[in-house]
């Protein structure tokens, strides 16, 4: 069978797999007994292990397969979610992206994932460090049914007169010689302080020494937790002791989950059974989804080269629309007339599909943010909720695929420079855990990202000093300047207010490439702070870089495009108006003074009549700032497709791009934004 034609398939679909399995780990995290999450990420964890295998990806079907083998056990109630397990997993989720990125670079999907089959392996036997914890919040859930119906009637009578019932794991050391007489002191200590209901492995065995480094009992008592705790834990060569409480509904669970394996030793649907245990009086279990029933998908895969195919067929069928618009006002035949236009409603029509078939949600991009900002903190010791809003907000799939590393270095700032300790915040009234926003929404031809924390914030002295130190700034500016203006700052090359270097945000390189990468894409960034409080990081994007509308102007023989987004009005002035200030032309604008900036001294372009008596003037705003483009004339607005300048023509001052107009002509278009300091 050929298999490279089902590359790309496997390819998408491991990786909705995968994000599903990291979203799901995360939502059990928070809910580590809500077992509908662990049946979702089983069965996620089931299909990739099959596309694997008949792909002859050998090392990412055993690894899935052994994360089953965990995940089979946890579903059914035999093993309890701990954070050791839950750290293994999300390395194997780890190791099975870098083996899927692996393959989509051209590679073969190998990596050596021994240590973390070891470990998957030693969960599933429960010979492992949180091997105690594991099985006793199983047995405190009711996990595990250990005891018969005249044990479990014992511990019930206990806890309904008052006393305490324990569920208690005892591990003796790696060096212990004499495991059986450790044991042996261990039960002595229990005995004179209650009675010991059930032991694990039996008592024989024990006193046998046929245990690994391992014991448990069920443990009946009048004495307190940690009472107990240090009781056992005085036994020389004691490695740890965990002691569980059970309550009377854990007890009910126990006995439920004997009645369990029962229903499931019977063939029934054990995960029926329990979704129906679990859920209150008079609340209906959901319905089982049924194969091959319900409404067919609405939606298909398209490769993404096709709808660039697409997008570039259209780009010539608009500037050939463009030029048939300019023959028809030439013939000036009305037929000729109507037929055009009628073509230019349709193209219209069809232009706003292709674009709409290549927007993307920034859910795309959002979705492996949340796993990001979970090991960071704990990394970190910080405890950090991340809230997304307006993930369904689309944006055009070239500035999805560029904008996810700025974000991912924004976030990093704001989890290590701006939210605080759990120490620093309870210390400043605050509660322990922080909180990121992350938002983004549409305004007008624009979609807005904002990254938002309610940390320390900006220390504007802090900045200052710095920026001093760097040379970045002199005294007389520093003293000058605005908090908005200090902010930006923080975007200079090589800018960093770090005390030392970690490899968690910016490695000490800055800000600047974030801003850099942002330009690029037409957009730009913006900081608000207040001190205590926390920051916000504004990120302005164009809705898409395909197709964008234009105002065209002529400088002497020369057309340009501007972009409508920067473009404020267009004016005609007389040249007596302008003010010399300093050597620097301004005007008034609306109860202020912007400069002028000539357009063909910018460009050096020949041919221009700088003796007119009357100005044509293009206002251009990039944020709060304003300025005025001289031009020579206004030819007019039009659509325009942005062609990319090459790679011999890169990092040409003020030009983002060019157009081809209808007449074959090509015009560069303007970036107004490198124009305006």
């Amino acid at each position: 069978m050929e298999l490279n034609q089902y590359l790309s398939m496997f390819i998408d679909e491991s990786k909705d797999h995968l994000q599903a399995m990291n979203e799901n780990l995360l939502a059990l995290e928070q809910q580590p007994n809500e077992i509908s999450i662990v049946h979702n990420i089983f069965r996620s964890a089931h299909t990739l292990k099959g596309m694997s295998a008949t792909m002859g990806y050998e090392d990412l079907a055993s690894l899935t397969h052994q994360m089953e083998n965990v995940l089979d056990l946890v579903r059914n109630l035999k093993l309890g979610m701990n954070a050791y397990i839950f750290d293994v997993l999300f390395k194997s989720l780890d190791a099975l992206e870098s083996m899927v990125n692996d393959i989509i670079d051209g590679g073969t999907g190998r990596l050596d994932v021994s240590h973390i089959v070891t470990m998957l392996k030693s969960i599933e036997s429960g010979d492992y460090g949180g091997q105690a914890q594991s099985k006793a919040a199983g047995a405190a859930s009711g996990g595990q049914s250990d005891v018969d119906e005249f044990q479990y009637s014992i511990m019930e009578q206990s806890i309904e007169a008052g006393m305490s019932v324990f569920y208690i794991e005892v591990t003796v050391r790696e060096d212990c010689v004499l495991k059986a007489a450790r044991a042996y002191m261990v039960f002595t200590q229990l005995e004179q302080n209650g009675e010991v209901i059930k032991a694990i492995p039996g008592v024989e065995d024990i006193e046998q020494e046929k245990f690994d480094k391992m014991f448990a009992v069920y443990y009946v008592s009048g004495i307190e937790q940690a009472q107990l705790e240090k009781l056992i834990g005085d036994v020389s060569e004691i490695e740890s002791v965990n002691v569980v409480p059970i309550t009377l509904d854990n007890l009910r669970q126990i006995a439920r989950g004997g009645q369990q394996k029962t229903a499931q030793a019977d063939n029934l649907p054990m995960e029926n059974k329990q979704a129906a245990a679990d859920k209150p009086a008079g609340e209906k279990a959901p319905a089982p989804v049924q194969g091959g029933g319900g409404q067919a998908s609405r939606t298909i895969r398209v490769d993404i080269e096709r709808l660039d195919t697409l997008m570039n067929l259209f780009s010539e069928l608009l500037i050939d629309r463009v030029r048939l618009e300019q023959l028809a006002g030439e013939v000036r035949r009305n037929d000729l007339i109507e037929t055009v236009e009628h073509m230019a409603r349709v193209s219209s029509d069809l232009q706003n599909i292709v674009l709409k078939l290549r927007m993307v949600p920034v859910e795309t991009v959002f979705n492996r943010f949340p796993r990001m900002i979970r090991d960071i903190a704990k990394s970190l010791d910080k405890k950090v909720d991340l809230v997304i809003t307006g993930a369904e907000t689309e944006l055009d799939r070239t500035v999805i695929d560029e904008i996810g590393d700025p974000l991912v270095h924004l976030l990093r700032n704001a989890i290590d420079h701006g939210v605080e300790s759990v120490q620093e915040r309870l210390d400043t009234g605050k509660n322990d855990t922080g909180t990121i926003q992350l938002k983004a929404f549409h305004s007008g031809n624009h979609v807005f990202i904002e990254i938002e924390d309610d940390g320390k914030g900006i220390h504007r002295e802090k900045v200052l000093k710095t920026a001093l130190k760097n040379g970045v700034v002199t005294q007389e500016q520093a003293a000058k300047m605005s908090d908005q203006e200090v902010y930006q700052l923080l975007f200079a090359s090589g800018f960093s207010t770090a005390d030392k270097i970690s490899d968690i945000s910016g490695r000490g390189v800055g800000l600047d490439v974030v801003k850099t990468k942002i330009q690029t894409l037409g957009g730009h960034v913006h900081v608000d702070s207040k001190l205590g409080s926390g920051t916000k990081f504004s990120v302005q994007l164009p809705l898409t870089l395909s197709i964008i509308a234009a105002m065209l102007i002529r400088i002497g023989n020369e057309k340009y495009a501007l972009p409508l987004s920067s473009i404020v009005e267009t004016m005609a002035m007389p040249a007596e108006k302008v003010r010399l200030v300093h050597g620097n032309r301004l005007i008034d604008y609306r109860k202020s003074v912007i400069p002028i900036v000539s357009l063909s001294s910018v460009f050096q372009v020949p041919g221009c009549d700088s003796d007119s008596k009357e100005l044509h003037l293009v206002v251009v705003r990039k944020g709060d700032k304003i300025a005025a483009l001289q031009v020579d004339d206004f030819i007019g607005q039009q659509e325009i497709v942005l062609k990319s300048l090459g790679k011999y023509l890169t990092n040409i001052f003020a030009i983002s791009g060019a157009t081809i107009l209808g007449d074959g002509q090509v015009a560069l278009i303007i970036d107004p934004n490198a124009l305006i300091k």
